[in-house]
């Protein structure tokens, strides 16, 4: 028997020990590694590991964090020190497809896995389609979808719930329903996966119809179902729906959160009951920023200016800071009443919070100051963007047009066009020059306009497009032109269409194709008085009194009515309104006062210059 000798006993001992504290190290530099907030404490683990060459685990969970803190750099040099495997690659794909425009770096490294020979996972797949879907790199999903289905990974919930998002992402919502319908067994993410996939492409009613089905299973709704079936509720003006779910939840006892709450808040929005929308606003007890938005972006929609406004004020007062969201839905109130001083005040703060360069607030700066009539400052919010899309474009062209600066309007579309890198004329932007055309009377460039869309552009002239040139060419005075262009359109033509040709015979006095004009109209809207004072008009200038007397009689037999002229004034911050008829009791005797004052001024003179008023057209309206 051979017993061990001192020193081979002190060997055995030194190496247990030296085991020991390496297992210790390693151990004290994982703690370590959970507490990094930043990558130089990673890189000085990372410099440790080196100069006591520990291997295995440690490099993986070094790449592990490095991607949690979103360093890409760093992690993606320090990769290539790894020993090959998919825990590494997994680590990698996992943080490119959950970051912000990085998903195409997550499908090269997918396809560097493969390369390699190392086998994707459960773990590998769901990532990869989750960045085809943000990319709609279909082909690569289709791909991974059959290498998915060969190695029997369809009985993964993630891999199919992921499976069915990309699908649904890439628009491709056949296939998705194809994977869901091939599921053994569904859980609430299937059912909410397939549902908003429907939702998020527009098909609300389709939506709505997995909605019903799913409850027809007896499966009860979690707070994502019902927050995607509210949006659906509100693209398709469902309140009956809308109304069950939010009973639903006071059944259920399901708290009234920010995220529930400005959902119903949204629906009720779309669907115009602003009275429940506020309801169910004044009843969340925890509002954050997206339930205030909710609620002002609703008045907003709505046209209810000034609700929108005070809404705002109050948030400022007692509620969260606002965002750009916020921002926006208020701008737009500013835009439609004129309140410029509120849109200074707004733009001051965009700037102070660095919401300046968002292209959406600064497009919604530039509507906002060019309604309001300044249109320097709109320029200058235009010309300071670091980037634009088609929508700055189009509001900047279509407030040159609004403002008859016709020149300048087609001058930024030929900008437009050398510097279409980064946007392209759309119907929107062709619906900006071509009213630029109507303010000038460019008859010849408006036509140009109107043929080049589809030729040079692809694009399908709608109802607005023709409603511009038909207004152009009525102008022009072209009015038979004008109603063949109509005959010949692929459309009907609408109310907007055909009103503005009726107000161009009246404005030429042309009887023939006025009363055609205004045959179609009535049948379209019977009640709109527009339509019958014009018509009116047009057959007092024949001095058809007849005519024009039955025009009226017809309205009054209708029942119809005019709606009364409204207007807004701000004043010290607040916003005032009036309608013509009001009976105005504060300070009521200083404006009338005041009015006398300006009708006497405004009174016109029988004099060499200006003759006499016989345009009896006016007082009939």
């Amino acid at each position: 028997m051979i017993f061990p000798t001192h020193t081979s006993r002190h060997f055995f001992t030194q190496t247990k020990n030296n085991h020991q504290h390496e297992k210790n190290l390693i151990t004290r530099l994982l703690f370590l590694l959970k507490q990094c907030k930043s990558t130089k404490l990673v890189q000085q683990i990372h410099s440790q590991m080196l100069i006591h060459s520990i291997e295995m685990p440690m490099p993986n969970y070094i790449l592990s964090r490095l991607v949690d803190l979103k360093d890409f750099n760093y992690s993606t040099r320090f990769f290539p020190q790894i020993p090959i495997n998919s825990y590494a690659f997994n680590i990698m794909i996992r943080g490119f497809a959950t970051s912000w425009q990085k998903h195409n770096l997550a499908l090269e490294f997918f396809a560097k896995m493969k390369s390699l020979g190392v086998k994707p996972d459960n773990f590998t797949y769901p990532f990869v389609f989750i960045s085809c879907g943000h990319v709609s790199a279909l082909k690569i999903g289709k791909l991974a979808h059959c290498e998915v289905s060969k190695s029997g990974l369809l009985l993964d919930f993630h891999v199919v719930h992921s499976l069915i998002t990309m699908y649904s992402r890439c628009s491709e919502m056949g296939f998705a329903q194809k994977v869901f319908d091939e599921m053994y067994d569904r859980d609430m993410v299937s059912w909410n996966s397939i549902i908003s996939g429907y939702s998020r492409l527009g098909l609300a009613a389709k939506a709505v119809e997995m909605f019903v089905e799913l409850r027809k299973g007896g499966l009860e709704p979690d707070e994502m179902t019902l927050v995607t079936v509210l949006v659906a509720c509100g693209d398709l003006g469902d309140l009956n729906l809308g109304n069950w779910i939010e009973e639903y939840v006071k059944e259920k006892g399901l708290e009234l959160n920010s995220y529930i709450g400005s959902a119903l808040i949204n629906m009720y929005g779309k669907c115009g009951d602003l009275a429940l929308a506020r309801k169910v606003f004044d009843s969340v007890e925890r509002k954050e920023v997206v339930t205030w938005n909710a609620m002002i972006s609703g008045y907003a929609q709505n046209g209810q200016s000034d609700e929108t406004i005070s809404l705002f004020n109050a948030m400022k007062e007692t509620g969260p800071e606002p965002n750009e969201i916020t921002l926006i839905a208020v701008l737009s109130a500013c835009a439609s009443i004129g309140a410029l001083d509120m849109g200074k005040w707004i733009d001051e703060y965009a700037s102070m919070r660095g919401f300046q360069d968002n292209i959406y607030v600064a497009t919604a700066l530039i509507d906002m100051y060019s309604k309001c009539g300044n249109l320097e400052y709109a320029s200058k919010v235009f010309e300071n963007m670091p980037e634009r899309n088609e929508v700055s474009w189009n509001t900047m062209i279509s407030a040159r047009a609004f403002h008859g600066q016709a020149e300048e309007a087609l001058s930024l579309f030929q900008r437009m066009l050398e510097e279409g890198n980064t946007a392209r004329p759309d119907d929107i932007t062709f619906i900006g020059v071509l009213s630029a055309c109507v303010h000038a009377g460019l008859v010849s460039e408006g036509r140009r306009l109107f043929n080049i869309m589809s030729s040079s552009f692809g694009l399908t002239p709608k109802v607005e497009h023709y409603s511009c040139m038909v207004d152009l060419l009525s102008r022009a005075g072209q009015v038979y032109e004008a109603w063949d262009f109509i005959q010949k359109m692929p459309q009907k033509p609408d109310e907007i269409l055909l009103g503005a040709l009726l107000g161009a015979c009246q404005k030429l006095k042309n009887a023939d194709i006025g009363e055609r004009v205004m045959q179609l109209l009535l049948e379209m809207e019977p009640l709109n008085s527009g339509n019958y004072v014009i018509s009116s008009k047009i057959y007092a200038d024949m001095r058809r009194w007849d005519d024009c007397a039955r025009m009226r009689l017809l309205m009054k037999q209708k029942g119809v009515t005019k709606t009364p002229g409204c207007s807004w004034i701000e004043m010290d911050g607040q916003l005032r309104e009036f309608h013509a008829g009001d009976l105005l009791v504060e300070d009521s005797e200083e404006i009338h006062l005041l009015l006398d004052v300006l009708y006497g001024d405004m009174t016109v003179e029988k004099d060499e210059d200006i003759g006499n008023i016989n345009d009896l057209s006016e007082v009939l309206n």
